[in-house]
């Protein structure tokens, strides 16, 4: 039986827009706007959908960089969006990130030892000695060597530098970490690279992932379920081979569409969404992808359409309600 690391409940956040002489809040940029999923134990669930859609925003959320506006991120059955300052301190230590920009995520001037003993030294672990040899230790998994950490960021690659980020995340010896887009600032060269380090890594510290990203051909590799979000909410969530096999919401179908073959014989039908995706500060009444869905019925004009299981998938489509 799978076990629960991370629940999220209804969670939303909405960035104000205010506007005026006294600078009041007129509106309200809904970036994520009600979740509701689980993240198990050792799995990697892999969150997608096009720019804008609030996947950063949701890590960032869960991990409480940013506070929520409402619902609840349980995490060993205590909610996270109401710890104090001091025990959410603690339970930082199992929850980690890896941010998307390699090169605006490492303080340049910092060494590299600098940079990744600063989270053992913030919760008091080990003494000078052990935290030298414990980088030392964690260069070394990461498949960078001891010789650079005396290093600054500014001195190696892309590659590289994603390299000390995740051994930065490591350091804790976390459960969960939110790896935020960790491959799109990369060469395709080095993606795979660093892909494959995701997966050993996981295997060899138990670790739990869940795994933002845009390229879904990169989601599917390394995923054991995956999320497609729209417009600050998850429209499908299932495992990957269910969901590339028999997708159920027609925006997964569109997205899938646009994968190419890697083979000019086979005629793949692309599917061509309409029109842009709605501005977040005032989104469409009903589903939030109807203006843009072939499929779309006087329903999905008026009315939100449930998020719920079909066929072992969880969908929210009124195509299935």
């Amino acid at each position: 039986m799978k076990q629960p690391l991370i629940e999220v409940k209804n969670l939303k956040k909405y960035f104000p827009i205010k506007n005026g002489f006294l600078n009041r809040n007129v509106s309200n940029v809904k970036a994520v706007d009600g979740l509701d999923f689980t993240i198990y134990k050792g799995e990697t669930l892999g969150l997608v959908g096009e720019s804008g859609c609030g996947k950063s925003t949701t890590g960032r959320t869960i991990l409480q960089l940013l506070e929520p506006t409402d619902g609840e991120v349980i995490y060993e059955r205590k909610n996270l969006v109401e710890m104090n300052k001091k025990d959410l301190r603690k339970a930082r230590r199992d929850l980690q990130m890896v941010f998307q920009d390699p090169y605006a995520s490492l303080d340049p001037r910092l060494t590299v030892r600098s940079i990744i003993s600063e989270p053992l030294e913030i919760h008091g672990l080990y003494s000078n000695g052990e935290r030298k040899k414990k980088v030392d230790e964690l260069l070394d998994v990461v498949g960078l060597s001891s010789f650079h950490a005396n290093r600054y960021a500014h001195e190696f690659s892309g590659g590289q530098r994603q390299r000390i980020g995740i051994a930065r995340a490591l350091a804790l010896n976390p459960k969960l970490v939110v790896a935020d887009e960790p491959v799109s600032a990369l060469d395709v060269s080095i993606q795979s690279q660093v892909i494959n380090l995701l997966q050993d890594l996981q295997e060899q510290f138990q670790l739990t992932y869940l795994f933002i990203a845009h390229d879904l051909s990169v989601v599917k590799h390394i995923s054991d379920r995956i999320g497609v979000m729209y417009l600050g909410r998850i429209v499908e969530l299932a495992d990957k081979n269910k969901l590339f096999e028999s997708p159920k919401h027609p925006y997964t179908k569109a997205l899938l569409s646009a994968i190419p073959v890697p083979n000019p014989l086979i005629k793949k039908e692309r599917i061509v969404l309409q029109g842009d995706v709605p501005n977040p500060a005032n989104p469409p009444s009903g589903c939030t992808f109807h203006p843009r869905c072939s499929a779309c019925m006087d329903i999905c004009r008026k009315e939100k359409p449930a998020f719920r299981e079909v066929d072992g998938q969880f969908v929210a489509c009124h195509l299935y309600n």
